[in-house]
Parts: C-alpha cells; structure tokens; sequence
C-alpha cells in the first residue's frame, strides 16, 4: 500500500526544523506526501528547506520563521498555518537545547535557558496549537523526550528535568484532550547519533562502548526516530495515546547486563 500510513496532504507542523533531527523528520514526513509546516527562528535555512522539500517531494509546504519561547511568536505561527491550509492535523516539538554543567556549577541563567526552550516552548506549541485543534476536533502531538527524562542524564540536570517535564506535558494533554480526538504521545531516544550528541561519537572508543550498552549493538540515527515519528503521526496508532515509546536499541534492559559476573556473564551462565 502506497500510502499505508495516511498522511498525504496531512498538514505537519515541525519545530526547530532546520536541526539535523527536524529536517530528517520533515523529509521523512515530504517522502509520505505530507504538507509539512517548517518552523524555526532561521528565517533563511527555514525557506531554503521548505523550497527544497516542494521542488524534491512536489508537496504543499510553508516556512513560519517562530521563536518557540516567545508567546506572541508562536501565535503568529498559529495564524499563518489557520489562514493558509485553514487546519493543523500533526505537531511535532523538536526544538531543543542540551547544556552540561555539575549542579554545583549550574547558573540559573543557563536553568532557565533549558526549561523555557525545552518545556516552555513546547507548552506554548502545544497550548496554542491545541485550541486549533480542539475547535476542529482532532490532531495529534509528538514530542521529542528522551530517556534520559527517567534517568537522569548526570551532569545535565536542567535537561533531565525539562525532559521530564514534557513527559508529563504530553500525558496531561491527552487526558484532558483525549476527549476533542486529540492524542499526545513522547518519543523517548537514547544512544543516537544526532547533531546535537554527534560530538559524543568523534571518539572510536566513546562510540563502540556506547553500542556495547544496547541489546542491538549499534547506535541508533535519525531516520530511526523518523520513522518512529511517521508511526505515531499516523491513524495506523489511533489507540495509542499519553505514551512514550523508547527509541533506544534496547538499552533500558541491559542494566543487568553491565554487573560483572566471574568469566564474564555468557560464560559464567554456560559453566553453573
């Protein structure tokens, strides 16, 4: 089935688009046929893929210049998509920022930054294009989490934290949304190889440890969370709502996995 997902002509919204992961997730969305809506705060590389996704896809799109942390900002946003396309079917939170500071050393400047960014910004995505699609009665949300909301992602306590925060965001959402058609689900990445992490995988040594931590041995990249995002944009996860779903190569079973055991633990498993 050429369109088995159903989101040709759907109008996606995307935040931080021109990020490695936004764009990745509005090509992906342009492959299915969507229209996809770039938001981003760079104006120029916001039309420059808008137009490179028409040309390429031959698809509907606009580019909406949009600071996700300023309230006036994302109300424009709203505007522009209601007075071109006169609906919003998917919004997906991408933007986001990562700061690594000991809690000691984290200025509340910097605290700040993160949440109203990482939490706030979604909120003001979510709450604005929410009453759109409260009006109309259906829409779906995805949000980029990541695993490291449950556990904590040391030494970047604000991140953590905001994470957190759009973990329970999503769950409200859908409880008191769930009723006008409205889903509101997480993505939760771990051990992927993204823009904003691509620095943590320029050392050989850094990357071969991080794959040895997942049950899949490998680290994960951006298509897998676009195609992770497709799924959850589409009707083909009608029934599924307040959930995260972990994009991780199975990390979050291999604790036990790590605890040395004598001759290691396949062998001390194949000699008692």
């Amino acid at each position: 089935m050429a369109d088995w997902l159903g989101l040709a002509e759907k109008v996606c919204v995307v935040t931080g688009a021109v990020g490695g992961m936004g764009t990745k997730i509005c090509e992906a969305l342009a492959g299915q046929h969507a229209t996809v809506v770039a938001l981003d705060m760079d104006q120029d590389k916001t039309a420059e893929l808008v137009t490179t996704l028409i040309n390429d896809y031959h698809i509907a799109g606009l580019a909406v210049t949009c600071d996700v942390t300023k309230e006036a900002s994302v109300q424009r946003a709203v505007d522009q998509v209601k007075d071109t396309f006169g609906h919003v079917d998917v919004v997906i939170n991408t933007a986001g920022i990562l700061k690594f500071d000991p809690l000691e050393d984290l200025d509340y400047a910097t605290w700040k930054q993160v949440l109203d960014v990482n939490l706030n910004g979604y909120y003001l995505i979510t709450h604005e294009f929410g009453k759109l699609m409260i009006a109309q009665k259906h829409g779906t949300f995805v949000h980029i989490s990541t695993v490291a909301s449950d556990i904590p992602e040391t030494y970047s306590g604000a991140y953590s934290t905001s994470k957190a925060g759009v973990n329970m965001l999503s769950k409200q959402v859908a409880a008191e949304w769930g009723m006008f058609g409205i889903r509101s689900n997480v993505l939760e990445p771990c051990l992927v190889k993204t823009p904003m992490s691509a620095a943590f995988y320029a050392d050989p040594e850094v990357e071969n440890g991080r794959k040895s931590l997942t049950a899949s041995k490998r680290i994960g990249t951006t298509d897998d969370i676009a195609n992770a995002i497709l799924f959850l944009a589409s009707d083909r996860s009608s029934y599924i709502n307040a959930t995260g779903l972990a994009i991780d190569g199975g990390f979050s079973v291999m604790m036990q996995n790590q605890i040395p055991k004598p001759g290691g633990r396949r062998g001390f498993a194949e000699t008692h």
